[in-house]
C-alpha cells in the first residue's frame, strides 16, 4: 500500500508547479476549497452565523476599557531610572559587537572616504572659485 503512495507522489510533484506569486498562491487555495452550496452558503458559513448571532450584542459593543483600580500606581523617577538602565544594559547585550579586525576595516574604510569626499569638495571649491575670477575678475 505504502509502494502505490510513494509512486503517486513523484507524479504529483512533477505536474504540480508552486505559485510564485500572492495571487497564484490564493487561486491555488480557493481551487482547493469544498464547493459552495448552490444557495450560496456553505455548512462553515452558516456556523459561523449561528455563531454571530449568540454573541451579536458583544460584537457590537467590543470590549470595555480596562479600568485602574486594580494596578499599581506608577514607580518614582528613580525607579524609573532603574529600569531604564537595566532595559538599556539588556538592549547592549544583544548587540552583535565587531572583532578587532572588522573595526580596523571599517574605521579604514570610512577614513578613506572621508579623505576622498574632502578631496573632491576641495577641488570644486577650486575650480569654481578659478572660474568665478576668470568671470568677474
Amino acid at each position: 500500500m505504502s509502494e502505490g503512495r510513494e509512486q503517486d507522489q513523484p507524479e504529483e510533484r512533477e505536474g504540480a508547479v508552486r505559485p510564485s506569486t500572492a495571487a497564484a498562491r490564493r487561486e491555488r487555495r480557493a481551487s482547493s476549497r469544498p464547493a459552495a452550496r448552490k444557495d450560496g452558503s456553505s455548512a462553515e458559513s452558516k456556523k459561523s452565523v449561528a455563531k454571530s448571532d449568540e454573541s451579536d450584542e458583544d460584537a457590537k459593543k467590543g470590549r470595555p476599557t480596562k479600568t485602574r483600580e486594580g494596578q499599581e500606581k506608577r514607580p518614582s523617577l528613580i525607579g524609573r531610572g532603574f529600569r531604564y538602565i537595566r532595559e538599556v544594559i539588556g538592549e547592549l547585550r544583544k548587540v552583535i559587537w565587531p572583532t578587532r579586525k572588522q573595526l580596523v576595516t571599517y574605521t579604514g574604510v570610512v577614513l578613506v572616504f572621508v579623505v576622498f569626499m574632502v578631496a573632491l569638495v576641495w577641488a570644486l571649491d577650486l575650480g569654481f572659485g578659478a572660474a568665478v575670477f576668470e568671470l568677474f575678475g
